[in-house]
């Protein structure tokens, strides 16, 4: 018997969210990872918001929606809070309930600048990382490091000289800013949408953009990150930024590293901190810095062989995180949204890591 289509809008429902997720979902266990990290991080919620005045956003429920923006490759605020209006599963995972009225997008977006504006992107970092820590899930002997580019939020025609009085130039083809054949650098050029990038790239056949670098050190054990941070596009950034992550590292541990780092400084400066370096040969034109002192060990082979682990957390970050062009402005922004990316990927690959019991 064919049945009736019938549309009627049922005033009562009896079934909660928790009840239309399935048992075996992948946010079910991402869910309990990042739950522990936030809970955790309860005393730094309180210390941030006044004790009287209205309620705002609970941070546990921002971070989460955070989350499932990254999560979910969702370009903005508005999106986010359309999905959250109409999506059971989203709505389950940052703890709304079925009758819950969503948030306006430029509240959200309000609430959300007063986390950008501490450190709590590195905070729930160090919690995740606490949480694989206690499950054995990290190296303390192996690492590798490297550095990707990252897009600033900034066009080619905001980067005018410093010291221009008078307005630039008008492109008599397109009625924009007429740059061409004009030499630009760093040291007397910026941007006037966001002065802290810098124009980079690279290397010699690829096109100069403003751009950010993002540092990131994993372990060699599972490819979990330890450390991740942002620093303005300079030639020697990527290297600069390896050292200071390497002080963090015990005595005797290897950090293995493409050719990039192959310099005469940097793998004094790493030997000088108690670092044995497992950096790749560079042999182009020059003499390399790693000899057969380090090259004849096993050890060496081996870090060669999983310092390409690397490589998969900036091609996640980029394709689904949304940092092959940023839409924050600042270093410090940009580091802050970084950093919180790096953390969510370790909860992708530690819940394929952690026991489901």
């Amino acid at each position: 018997m064919r049945g009736e289509d019938q549309i009627q809008g049922a005033m009562f429902s009896y079934v909660s969210p928790e009840q239309r997720v399935p048992k075996d979902h992948p946010l079910r266990m991402i869910w309990v990872l990042s739950d522990a990290a936030l809970q955790d991080m309860s005393p730094t919620f309180d210390r941030m918001y006044s004790q009287i005045g209205r309620p705002s956003i609970p941070p546990e429920k921002l971070l989460r929606a955070l989350l499932l923006q990254i999560l979910y490759t969702i370009r903005s605020e508005r999106m986010l809070m359309e999905q959250l209006d109409y999506n059971l599963l989203f709505r389950w995972f940052v703890g709304l309930n079925m009758d819950d009225v969503v948030w306006d997008a430029s509240t959200f977006s309000k609430n959300r600048d007063r986390l950008l504006s501490g450190d709590v992107a590195q905070q729930f970092f160090e919690k995740v990382l606490d949480l694989a820590r206690g499950q054995h899930l990290l190296s303390d002997e192996h690492f590798t490091v490297d550095g990707t580019l990252i897009e600033a939020w900034a066009g080619q025609k905001s980067f005018q000289p410093k010291d221009r009085k008078e307005p630039p130039p008008k492109d008599p083809n397109g009625g924009g800013v007429d740059f061409r054949g004009a030499p630009r650098r760093n040291e007397t050029h910026e941007s006037t949408t966001d002065p802290e990038s810098r124009l980079y790239r690279k290397s010699n056949s690829a096109e100069a953009r403003l751009s950010y670098l993002g540092h990131a050190l994993i372990e060699n054990r599972n490819g979990l990150v330890v450390g991740a941070r942002v620093t303005q596009a300079t030639g020697t950034g990527e290297r600069d930024a390896a050292l200071e992550m390497a002080k963090g590292l015990r005595d005797g541990s290897t950090l293995g590293a493409d050719k990039a780092y192959d310099t005469q400084g940097f793998v004094a400066g790493l030997r000088s901190a108690g670092i044995v370096p497992h950096v790749a040969q560079n042999t182009t034109n020059r003499r390399s810095a790693i000899d057969g002192r380090t090259t004849r060990h096993i050890g060496y082979e081996l870090s060669q062989k999983f310092r390409h682990r690397i490589e998969p957390v900036f091609g996640w970050a980029k394709t689904v995180g949304l940092i092959r062009k940023t839409k924050h402005r600042g270093t410090e922004r940009v580091g802050w949204m970084f950093v919180f990316t790096l953390a969510v990927f370790n909860l992708v690959r530690m819940r394929s890591l952690v026991p489901s019991g």
